[in-house]
């Protein structure tokens, strides 16, 4: 699981990046699961990749954020990652 640190001020791009997993295959749906602290900004989608823009959260907090998919063969899978909330 990876972990990132985040101002609270700040508005930053997260990315998942599924190339190994998929093996050829590609995303056709991506969703995020955010926890109410973190504001999504905005998400965008590429054959391999799901971003998401996160701002907000609480100092000394973490939050899990979960990206899911589901690919063209219909296969679905999440990928969680950690955002620790520090100021910079």
């Amino acid at each position: 699981m990876f972990s990132f640190v985040k101002d609270p001020d700040a508005t930053l791009d997260y990315k998942a990046d599924w190339t190994l997993w998929l093996d050829g295959d590609t995303i056709s749906q991506s969703s995020w699961i955010i926890p109410a602290d973190l504001t999504k900004e905005a998400e965008a989608v590429g054959d391999t990749t799901a971003t998401v823009w996160l701002s907000g959260g609480t100092l000394g907090r973490k939050y899990e954020v979960v990206n899911r998919i589901t690919t063209s063969a219909g296969r679905t899978d999440d990928r969680t990652f950690i955002i620790r909330i520090r100021q910079k």
